[in-house]
C-alpha cells in the first residue's frame, strides 16, 4: 500500500489501532487547475473572457517556486519533526505539531485526533529525541509527488530499536511544512558473529 496516493480524493488516512506504527497520511485531491472546465475545442475565447493585462508598474510578484532542500536542510526538517512529535508524545498536547504543519494537515487533524493516531507510538516509549544523535539514513532518494510536495523515506540506525520514518513536506508560505508522517520503532537484530577465515 502506498503511503501517499495523490489520485485518491480522501483527505486523510490514519492507520488503525492494531497497526504497530503511528501514521498521519494526507492525501490531497485534484488541483484547482484540474477542476476548471476546459474551453470548447477550436472556439476562440470571447474578448470579454480574456484576462486583463497587469498594469505597468504593478508589484504583483510571480508565484514562488519551491526550492530543492539541501542535504542539511532535509536532515533538519526530519530532526525537527521527530522532536516535535517527541514533545507532543511527552506532553500529550499535539497542538504545536498540528499548527506547525501544512494547512491541509491542520484541516484534516485536530489535536485529539492526532493523540489517538500516535497512541501506539506513545505506548512504545521510544525516545525520538535520540534521533538527534545521528544523521538519518535514506532508503530511497526524495521523491517529488507534485511541484510543491516531496516525500522522503529512511531510518535512524539506533540500538536496540531503529526509528523508521516516511515523511512528506509541502512548500507553503516560503517554508517546508509537514504534509504527512509515519514513524515506527523497529528492533534491530544483533549482528552475526564473524566466522574465522577458512584455512588455506
Amino acid at each position: 500500500m502506498k503511503l501517499f496516493d495523490l489520485r485518491s480524493p480522501i483527505g486523510l488516512f490514519a492507520r488503525g489501532a492494531a497497526a504497530p506504527l503511528a501514521a498521519v497520511l494526507l492525501v490531497p485531491g485534484a488541483t484547482a487547475a484540474a477542476q476548471q472546465p476546459a474551453p470548447a475545442a477550436q472556439q476562440p475565447a470571447p474578448a470579454a473572457q480574456q484576462p486583463a493585462p497587469v498594469p505597468q508598474g504593478s508589484n504583483v510578484p510571480p508565484p514562488a517556486a519551491a526550492p530543492v532542500p539541501s542535504e542539511m536542510e532535509l536532515a533538519r526538517l526530519i530532526w525537527s519533526t521527530m522532536v516535535t512529535i517527541a514533545n507532543a508524545n511527552g506532553s500529550g498536547n499535539y497542538t504545536v505539531l498540528r499548527d506547525s504543519s501544512a494547512t491541509g494537515f491542520q484541516i484534516a487533524n485536530d489535536p485529539a485526533k492526532l493523540s489517538q493516531i500516535f497512541a501506539g507510538l506513545r505506548a512504545s516509549r521510544i525516545d525520538l529525541t535520540t534521533t538527534l544523535l545521528t544523521a538519518p539514513s535514506y532508503t530511497a532518494p526524495p521523491q517529488l509527488l507534485r511541484p510543491d510536495v516531496f516525500q522522503v523515506q529512511g531510518y535512524f540506525p539506533l540500538r536496540p530499536r531503529a526509528v523508521v520514518f516516511d515523511m512528506a513536506f509541502q512548500w507553503q508560505n516560503g517554508e517546508w511544512r509537514l504534509f504527512g508522517v509515519s514513524v515506527e520503532p523497529r528492533i534491530i537484530a544483533p549482528p552475526h558473529e564473524q566466522q574465522p577465515p577458512a584455512a588455506e
